[in-house]
Parts: C-alpha cells; sequence; structure tokens
C-alpha cells in the first residue's frame, strides 16, 4: 500500500545538484545550533559517524529475537551529539535500532554539513533538519519527504537582555545578529514590520550581544541561556513558535524514492527512533553521558539544561495524546503559506507530498 502512495514520485536527480545550493543557502543557519560556528564548550570540527558497535558498551545488545542480518543504514543529525539528538543516540545506545534489524551508523552534523546534500546525493537514508527546510528543499526539485518531527515546538528563537523588550516590534532601532537569509526572519521581520533593524552577521559567538544591551540575537533556547547564565548575565527570549513561525524542530525525513523501495526500512527506523525519544525523557543522564563520548567539550551541566527546556517542545503539543513525532497537517498549512508569502515558495504543493505520519508507531 505504502509503495502504491509513492509509485511514481521518482528523485528528480538531474537538478538536485543546482537546487542544493538553492536549498542551502535559504536555509543557512537553520538548523544545529543556528546552522553557524559552535556555541561556547561545543566542538569545532566534525565528529566522525557513529555505529551501532561503537556504542555497544552504552547499552545491552540486541535481543535474541533480533535478526541475524542486519541492514546498514546511516542517519545525519544536525550537529554535534546534544540533547536534541537524544532519542535517536538513546535509540542506538539502548540497541532498539538493533532490535528493528537495523546496522545504525549516526553522522554527526556540523558546520558545512549538510544532511540535505547527503541524503538527497544518496550517502545516508535519513536525515535530520527543520520543517521549512523540506519545503524549501521540494520547490527546488530535492523529493524529501518529513517521517517524524522530533520537536513539536521548534527550539530556534531571539534572545535579549533581561526586560529590554516586552514585543517583538520594539526590535526597530536595535541591532539582531542574525544569519544571513535565515528564513524565520524573513517571517518576523514582515509580521512585525521591523523595518528599523540593524542585521549584523550572526558568528556563533555571544561576545558583542553580551557588550550591547539593547541588542539581541538568534538563538537555541535549548543552548544560548545557559551559556549567559554561566556568565552571569540576566536574558529573556522569544520562542519564534509563540510569535508565529510555527514550524517542527528537528524532522526526520527520507526521500520519495527511498519510501517507495524501502517502506519496512522507514517502518523500522521511525518506530525504533521514537522509542529512543520515550527512553531518553526518562533517562536523560544516561544518554547525556553516552552523547558526551560523542561531544566531549559540551559538559553535563550544559546537556542537562538543554534537556529540561526542550521537554515540553518534544512531549508538548500533540506529542501527548498521539505521542512523540506526530505532525499537525494544519501546521504545515500554515508555514507553507507564510513561506509563500513571504516569497520563498512559488505555490501550496499538496502536503501529501511533503510529510506523512504512516511510519510513526500504531500506524
Amino acid at each position: 500500500m505504502l509503495k502504491k502512495r509513492w509509485a511514481g514520485k521518482k528523485a528528480r536527480l538531474g537538478v538536485m545538484a543546482a537546487a542544493m545550493a538553492v536549498v542551502l543557502s535559504l536555509s543557512a543557519c537553520g538548523s544545529g545550533n543556528n546552522g553557524a560556528s559552535p556555541s561556547p564548550g561545543e566542538s569545532a570540527s566534525s565528529a566522525p559517524p557513529e555505529s551501532a558497535a561503537a556504542t555497544a558498551s552504552a547499552g545491552p545488545p540486541a535481543s535474541a529475537s533480533a535478526p541475524a542480518e542486519l541492514t546498514k543504514v546511516t542517519q545525519v543529525t544536525n550537529w554535534f551529539a546534544e540533547p536534541e539528538h537524544g532519542g535517536q543516540y538513546a535509540a542506538l545506545a539502548k540497541g532498539f535500532y538493533e532490535e528493528a534489524g537495523l546496522d545504525m551508523t549516526i553522522q554527526a552534523g556540523g558546520p558545512g554539513i549538510s544532511s540535505t546534500q547527503i541524503v538527497a546525493g544518496g550517502n545516508a537514508e535519513f536525515g535530520m533538519g527543520q520543517a521549512d527546510e523540506i519545503l524549501l528543499a521540494r520547490e527546488n526539485g530535492i523529493p524529501l519527504v518529513a517521517i517524524a518531527a522530533t520537536f513539536q515546538k521548534n527550539p530556534q528563537g531571539i534572545m535579549f537582555h533581561k526586560g529590554k523588550f516586552k514585543d517583538l516590534s520594539e526590535l526597530n532601532g536595535h541591532k539582531i545578529y542574525v544569519g544571513s537569509g535565515v528564513t524565520y526572519w524573513e517571517y518576523l521581520k514582515r509580521a512585525y514590520e521591523l523595518d528599523d533593524v540593524t542585521e549584523l552577521k550572526y558568528t556563533g559567538s555571544l561576545a558583542n550581544f553580551v557588550a550591547d544591551p539593547d541588542s539581541a540575537t538568534q538563538i537555541y533556547i535549548t543552548s544560548e541561556p545557559f551559556t549567559m547564565q554561566q556568565e552571569g548575565v540576566e536574558v529573556d527570549y522569544f520562542l519564534n513558535y509563540d510569535l508565529g513561525y510555527k514550524q517542527y524542530g528537528n524532522v526526520l525525513y527520507t526521500t520519495e524514492e527511498y519510501i517507495e523501495k524501502h517502506p519496512e526500512i522507514v517502518k523500522a527506523y521511525v518506530e525504533a527512533s521514537i522509542k529512543g525519544w520515550d527512553y531518553y525523557k526518562d533517562n536523560v543522564e544516561e544518554i547525556n553521558k553516552v552523547m558526551q563520548e560523542k561531544n566531549p567539550d559540551l559538559k553535563l551541566e550544559a546537556m542537562a539544561y538543554g534537556a529540561q527546556a526542550q521537554e515540553p517542545l518534544v512531549y508538548g503539543g500533540d506529542a501527548e495524546t498521539y505521542g512523540v513525532g506526530y505532525m499537525n497537517e494544519e501546521i504545515w498549512k500554515g508555514l507553507q503559506q507564510q513561506l509563500i508569502e513571504i516569497g520563498l515558495l512559488k505555490e501550496a504543493e499538496p502536503l501529501e507530498n511533503v510529510f506523512t505520519n504512516e511510519f510513526l508507531p500504531g500506524k
């Protein structure tokens, strides 16, 4: 049935190379740690892929019922190992992927690494990115399909010094550090009439923000506020989702072609990943230690903060009723319309092509 649904939607490989450059430009700073240089405490070099064998000591061996021959697959995250990937690493460490018949490798993202490009090019089966990246990719001829959303609310936001702003429109007349071409910023500028804001390039460093109490900066609410707390700088922030730019975060995806050819592998991957997220919720400290082995520059204290900050974003909303990973058509429709309004999408593609809940547990 799944093969029938996706039949005829072959990957348009002939236009991918040119399209990728466009997508990467538009979605810059849209994933990982704002998609820029590592924040304090994060490594500046790309981490190597992590295979099930590499983390065998972190969890029990595969169950006796696991198939003798596993299917080798790779997933690419959108940054170095951190709480935003907790469920994926939990599924690896505890043997959930292996139990599902998968010999899983997790390839960490980082500066200059695009999971979109890697998956579209066939060098990995699964990727992780933001919802708007999926829509932009499809607009540019790259037929990605969202198969689960690990964050019901995207953790991207705008940080400012405590008490400085009560409404985003008050940013007019002030500086903001933001990446070039950041999609959500293009929407926020239009929605809040921010025509008198001085835009300065976001580099990953918060030094200039700290030095200027009237400025603001793009952030992940799971990361930069902790850095400021450690430095004794009091801050507040707006969550972009609450400002009206409602999009899913750390969306798991693959290609139309892979769904058509291997629906059973996609199903196994999604179910094992969701099982990992369910495990991570109650075993944060255990899995954070596993991830710190892959990203030793990120301290456990920072990881604990991130895990706590993201909990309502992952397990709240529709996830309370339908489970982690669930996606609502109205959220996708709203985001799609916003991208049309700011001129990044030409038309509204049928959303049945863009995302599916069919591979979630119990579906």
